[in-house]
């Protein structure tokens, strides 16, 4: 059995692979470690939220029932975002957090995301814990040990107002499209988009348990493209099912990924001296462009492994502001502790209308470089970046790329192949050259 932790919580069909047995199992164990490792003096708390999909209600039910049979005092959230959960732990000092969500997963999916003390993700070892003492026979607490659920009616509300308060700029006069996939931020993300001054049109806030994610959000941005153009729109910004992603689309309808927004939101926090140490973390996957824009703007890179767990990793170790990915996980490190896309949608909203410069115009220091990823099936996927014809062609490669362009190979982490990604100055050259390599990895 392979590990049950993946790169963001347990993940898997709700009711077949994420079943309530599972569930109520890893909350017990995870009271057990965290509660442990947060040094509660006394009966120790956690906030509990999730997504709107159909199976949350079923698998929070199993979730209260391991955490208060552990004796875990449980404050209920209903349903918000992933990080208002996070930012809600470190807000009432809790001991831990618990989200269930399968962010941009279809809705049969389902997930447990665990926040220790402080809103922080679990590192390595605490999940390898957690996931090993799971079954493990412990003492149940009874009568008045065991432990009780509240609900936290104001707990929207407490979010926004955080939300607010990192508001630099209002948003007056900016007409604002938002996409809310169906998902934990369709009642919160057009109320505080309002309050913060923007006129919002929203679309896909209507969920029913089974549309989240379908067809709308983060990972499907046409309709939200045309909803732009429709309304004539200064701009757009679309999350995904639990908002811990943001990614955005100009007045024109064309989008504006996560690299774009990472670059927009640098230079604003460069002017309000709020870039520390003028570096942004980002991680390989991130588009070359993006190095000669923050290189043109005399800002720094700080690169890390695909997986906004390592932008998270890299910021705290290194003590910078800002960091994230292409796909729009983006954090901003003095204002929360993990992703947030309506803290990101309110950042690049409130530099446009801060400048008042069109979100097109400020995207376009960004000039991206064509892009080509191949996936090649290999026998052994750990050893093609050592076999030599392998480092032949790629070292060929780099060398008529030279600064113009990169070259990268990367094992998946579920199967047997290698993506080969390569960038450069024209689609021609980059689609020649990703073939050229994938060839020589297909052949080793």
């Amino acid at each position: 059995m392979g590990r049950l932790f993946g790169t963001d919580g347990v993940r898997g069909l709700a009711n077949a692979d994420l079943t309530p047995e599972l569930a109520l199992a890893l909350a017990a164990s995870a009271a057990q470690v965290l509660a442990e490792r947060s040094g509660a003096g006394s009966r120790p708390v956690a906030v509990v939220g999730r997504d709107g999909r159909v199976s949350g209600e079923m698998l929070e039910a199993a979730v209260l029932a391991g955490l208060t049979s552990a004796g875990v005092d449980v404050l209920r959230v209903g349903v918000l975002p992933t990080p208002a959960l996070a930012h809600l732990t470190a807000e009432l000092d809790a001991d831990f957090g618990v989200m269930l969500s399968a962010s941009h997963n279809p809705m049969p999916d389902n997930g447990i995301k665990l926040f220790a003390r402080g809103g922080l993700k679990l590192a390595d070892p605490v999940e390898d814990e957690i996931e090993a003492r799971i079954g493990e026979p412990r003492d149940r607490p009874t009568g008045a040990g065991v432990g009780r659920v509240r609900d936290l009616p104001d707990a929207a509300e407490r979010y926004a107002e955080h939300l607010l308060a990192t508001l630099a700029h209002k948003l007056d006069g900016l007409r604002v499209v938002v996409d809310c996939a169906h998902g934990a931020a369709s009642a919160v993300a057009p109320a505080v988009l309002a309050r913060a001054g923007a006129e919002v049109t929203a679309i896909a806030a209507a969920p029913d348990g089974e549309n989240i994610n379908d067809g709308v959000g983060s990972t499907h941005l046409a309709g939200l493209a045309e909803a732009v153009r429709a309304h004539g729109a200064d701009a757009g910004v679309a999350f995904d099912g639990d908002a811990d992603r943001c990614l955005a689309v100009a007045a024109d309808g064309t989008v504006v990924d996560g690299d774009a927004i990472l670059v927009v939101c640098a230079l604003g926090l460069r002017e309000q001296g709020r870039l520390k140490s003028d570096t942004v973390v980002t991680t390989v996957m991130s588009n070359l462009g993006l190095h000669h824009a923050m290189r043109d703007a005399g800002l720094k890179v700080l690169t890390t492994p695909v997986g906004d767990r390592y932008v998270l990793e890299a910021l705290r170790e290194h003590d910078l502001s800002l960091g994230g990915e292409q796909s729009g996980h983006v954090v901003f490190a003095d204002r929360a502790t993990t992703g947030d896309g309506l803290l990101t949608a309110l950042q690049l909203l409130g530099r446009v209308a801060g400048t008042g410069t069109p979100l097109a115009e400020l995207a376009g220091v960004l000039h991206r470089l064509p892009q080509v990823l191949l996936n090649v099936p290999v026998a052994d996927k750990a050893g093609v970046a050592v076999a030599p014809a392998v480092r032949a062609a790629v070292a060929e490669a780099e060398a008529e790329l030279g600064d113009g362009g990169r070259v990268l190979l990367r094992p998946s982490g579920t199967e047997q192949i290698v993506r080969v990604m390569v960038e450069a100055p024209t689609q021609e050259t980059a689609d020649a050259v990703a073939h050229r390599v994938a060839a020589a990895v297909a052949a080793s």
